[in-house]
């Protein structure tokens, strides 16, 4: 049977803190860069590496791949889901005008969507097509995504096949790492989540 081992980081915290990103392409901050050199350390086990192409993602996949010699994809389909008229702000300035737009929207993101944001079926759409197409290219190998929460928390929520609504319910700190197995391949393989905002 085919076992196919998928590792999942995201990225350290970018220039400019804490807020909601989503595909602005803030790079790492220098904190950001130890966080995930600590997280990976010396450790390699992965045949392959593929990454979201925003830099806070991608800079570091460069530099892990690069010393370790392992082949390198970006995919697009990996980026952060798009916050729209939230892209670039605090909780805390989101907060100001409405103390509850936060909790609305983890609650039930299905229907506090941001203003010109991606819908969360959307991202779903897009993420769970990413998944998919990774696990047939790399069947049998260990491959490490390097990407971001919104990223993970839907692959998760994919994995453990909870409702889309739930995924908020999932924290993902900066450099955490995640890993799912997946026995067999196609529609009857079995995915499994191994463990969940770990360390190597």
């Amino acid at each position: 049977m085919t076992s196919t081992i998928i590792d999942m980081i995201r990225h350290g915290e970018p220039v400019g803190g804490k807020r909601y990103r989503g595909q602005i392409d803030d790079p790492l901050s220098d904190k950001g860069w130890a966080q995930m050199r600590t997280a990976v350390g010396d450790r390699c086990p992965w045949d392959a590496i593929i990454s979201s192409p925003l830099s806070r993602c991608a800079a570091f996949a460069e530099e892990l791949a690069q010393r370790h010699g392992l082949p390198l994809a970006h995919d697009a389909r990996l980026k952060e889901i798009g916050f729209g008229a939230w892209e670039g702000k605090t909780a805390d300035e989101l907060m100001a005008s409405d103390p509850q737009i936060l909790m609305d929207f983890w609650r039930d993101p299905l229907h506090h969507t941001p203003p010109g944001a991606e819908t969360l079926a959307e991202f779903a759409t897009r993420i769970t097509t990413a998944w998919q197409g990774i696990l047939d290219d790399y069947a049998g190998q260990h491959v490490l995504i390097v990407g971001h929460a919104g990223q993970m928390r839907m692959v998760i929520r994919h994995v453990l096949a909870t409702p889309l609504e739930m995924m908020f319910r999932i924290q993902v700190e900066n450099a955490a790492i995640t890993r799912i197995q997946v026995d067999g391949e196609g529609e009857t393989a079995l995915p499994r989540l191994i463990f969940h905002g770990g360390r190597l």
